[in-house]
């Protein structure tokens, strides 16, 4: 009985992610939701699921924002003067580095490209480099800032992050609005309330 059970759920399982693809290619019209028993809709689930285009570019725009972030964030352990700033970089790292795991997971279940290393940071991508990157440094903002130390560096960082963080914070807010994998805009949620918070606590350090 229960290799029977097996060769009938198989073909159901393979059915039903093959109902879930990517449907950027349809009429615009929401697919039905596919739910499978056992996955969670936790923000951490790589399962692949009901999604769409938008759900997409945000996985693959937000990894290589991230990526520059936490450049930017290893920089201060160095270069900065203040235990605040120094604070601040620390966790932005802590926090950006696991969303980015997430962040290619999710593409490899879509079986969609992750983008690689290579496509932000010193040598790569930056502010201009795809449409829509809101909020990336340029090359030259990365030099100078990697130039910058003391409190030079510190209020550099602080500035250059703000803007950054308001380019996720507008990105993740077009995900919530027009994403439709539910852990997508869970982790969409997440970044707007977090990033949001620490743009404000970066505008409070610039006055000290």
């Amino acid at each position: 009985m229960k290799r029977a059970f097996a060769l009938l759920t198989v073909p159901a399982l393979a059915i039903a992610l093959a109902a879930c693809g990517n449907d950027e290619g349809s009429t615009g019209h929401p697919a039905p939701s596919h739910s499978m028993p056992g996955h969670s809709a936790s923000p951490g689930g790589a399962q692949a699921g009901p999604h769409n285009g938008q759900d997409v570019m945000f996985a693959q725009m937000m990894i290589p924002h991230h990526r520059q972030a936490v450049e930017m964030a290893g920089l201060a352990a160095t270069r900065a003067s203040s235990a605040q700033v120094k604070a601040l970089a620390a966790d932005i790292k802590k926090a950006q580095e696991p969303e980015i795991q997430q962040l290619s997971a999710w593409l490899r279940s879509w079986g969609s490209p992750v983008p690689s290393p290579g496509t932000s940071g010193m040598g790569g991508m930056h502010h201009g480099g795809m449409d829509g990157m809101d909020g990336m440094m340029s090359e030259k903002d990365m030099k100078e800032l990697e130039a910058a130390k003391g409190r030079a560096f510190d209020k550099a960082f602080l500035e250059m992050m703000i803007e950054h963080h308001e380019g996720a914070v507008a990105m993740a807010r077009t995900e919530e609005s027009a994403g439709r994998f539910p852990p997508a805009r869970q982790l969409a949620g997440k970044i707007i309330s977090s990033q949001t918070a620490e743009i404000a606590k970066m505008r409070t350090l610039l006055k000290q």
